[in-house]
């Protein structure tokens, strides 16, 4: 694997844009290079706070101190929630999948009794990469991971190419993939970029016209055309932590 490109740290003012009703998400492009998939567990020589004890089957619409506890358990796992607000919303719902996707478990973004276990356990994905402020995605568990020298920051649930065929705008056939390799952030756009298969929020191409980017729905199955989709409130994230600047390393495995 390429030696990790270490990102410019910079901030940058946000330019928000008009959320429209749109469809889809982005081109195919090329990359090879493969690396191992890491193990999910609490990661070697991290301290993983001690649980809290919830309610069964917290779900989207829940609030209240047990929704509150969840959401501080998530994110002292690194689950990105958006916040911590006593409101099971959509993102709670997004960071509680992104949890069952590493645990292996049933993806239904209900926090029932085996993502309660997730969270007793300390479950949270490890890096496959060693050094470098970078970003990973794993495409067997659908996850995007913010790492940093081989520890991961924060843990947020994508959904990537869907395997299906399709026809591309020049009518020629092709596979919704997302090609494994090493790459690096090369373009950004702070607004909706129109494209071939509809508009892509504030994205961050790193392959051809594969990115990065925000999504009004994000499942918990591969459904793009070959972009990463994350939450547009994720994507917001991404842009303000200045976590996914040009020349950030980006490894596809």
């Amino acid at each position: 694997m390429a030696t990790p490109l270490s990102p410019p740290v910079r901030s940058r003012p946000l330019a928000r844009a008009a959320v429209l009703a749109l469809a889809a998400s982005c081109a195919l492009g090329t990359g090879a290079v493969l690396i191992a998939a890491p193990a999910y567990a609490a990661a070697p020589g991290t301290a993983v706070p001690a649980p809290a004890t919830l309610s069964p089957d917290l779900r989207e619409g829940d609030s209240g101190a047990d929704v509150t506890a969840l959401q501080d358990r998530l994110n002292e796992l690194g689950y990105w929630t958006n916040g911590v607000d006593g409101e099971f919303g959509y993102h709670t719902e997004q960071a509680v999948i992104a949890l069952q996707k590493a645990a292996g478990i049933a993806r239904d973004g209900i926090a029932g009794p085996d993502t309660e276990n997730a969270l007793d356990r300390g479950v949270r994905p490890s890096a496959a990469t060693s050094s470098g402020e970078l970003l990973e995605i794993d495409l067997d568990d659908q996850l995007l991971l913010v790492v940093s020298d081989g520890e991961v920051d924060r843990i947020i649930n994508t959904s990537t190419g869907s395997g299906q065929p399709y026809e591309r705008w020049d009518g020629t056939e092709a596979v919704a993939t997302t090609p494994t390799g090493t790459f690096a952030v090369f373009r950004e756009v702070d607004a909706w970029d129109p494209g071939p298969y509809g508009a892509l929020y504030r994205p961050k191409y790193f392959n051809g016209g594969i990115a990065v980017h925000g999504y009004p729905s994000v499942p918990a199955q591969p459904a793009s055309h070959g972009c990463a989709r994350v939450s547009m409130a994720a994507m917001d994230w991404l842009w303000e932590s200045a976590t996914m600047e040009v020349n950030t390393t980006v490894v596809v495995y």
